[in-house]
């Protein structure tokens, strides 16, 4: 929460959000770092749209100020894998329910692809 209050204080001081972000995934042990890095591309490329910013000390990406989706490092929550998830704001839903959060262990071009799909359908 410490993280998000101070978020909030950059940004009405006009803080920039990629800079934020850019530093988070600095910050990150080498195997989140190098998947954060792709995401982060992947993201800017698939939805341009979509502006970094850091939500709760995690990257984020968001339209006009609502977070569509977010990246959480393994080691920020100790867990073994990071995970890719979108909020309420994004357009995935398909039927009665539908999966928001993906655990994220490798990048190939199979996962490289259905990231595309869902962030394209989350901004759609």
């Amino acid at each position: 929460m410490k993280e998000r209050v101070r978020e909030l204080k950059a940004a009405r001081r006009g803080a920039d959000g990629e800079s934020e972000v850019l530093a988070k995934i600095a910050g990150m042990q080498l195997s989140d770092r190098v998947l954060a890095e792709r995401l982060h591309a992947l993201i800017q490329a698939a939805a341009p749209s979509l502006s970094p910013k850091t939500w709760y000390g995690m990257p984020a990406y968001a339209r006009n100020g609502h977070v569509i989706c977010f990246f959480q490092d393994a080691k920020k929550f100790k867990t073994r894998y990071a995970t890719l998830g979108f909020s309420d704001q994004a357009r995935l839903d398909d039927g009665p329910m539908w999966p928001t959060a993906f655990a994220l262990k490798q990048w190939t071009a199979a996962v490289e692809a259905e990231i595309v799909a869902l962030v394209k359908k989350a901004v759609s």
